[in-house]
């Protein structure tokens, strides 16, 4: 099987990215919302990486672990801008505002 660049490009360059730059940084570079983020169990210590609603925000989140429901801290919308690493991407649009995030 042969892999090409751009095959590579497009499935590696994206974490490395934000991990080098920062969600906030890389997410002005793409101008889109990103979707998917890594919840931290603040009980057991379990990361876990989930694909986020595009839409709407998620008031509660099972652990797989040990199985404690997660909800958002006082002040936060939703369990991804609680204990994720990206917040929820209507949070995304608001803070960087909608037109940006339309422009392809």
């Amino acid at each position: 099987m042969v892999v090409r660049a751009h095959d590579l490009r497009g499935n590696f360059m994206r974490p490395i990215l934000s991990h080098i730059l920062g969600w906030r940084r890389y997410y002005r570079l793409r101008q889109r919302p990103l979707f998917f983020s890594t919840l931290h169990c603040p009980h057991c210590g379990m990361r876990n990486r989930d694909q986020m609603p595009g839409n709407a925000s998620v008031r509660f989140y099972e652990c797989a672990r040990c199985h404690l429901v997660l909800k958002p801290k006082a002040g936060h919308c939703c369990v991804y801008c609680s204990y994720g690493t990206v917040p929820c991407p209507p949070q995304q649009r608001s803070k960087w505002g909608r037109e940006r995030t339309l422009t392809h």
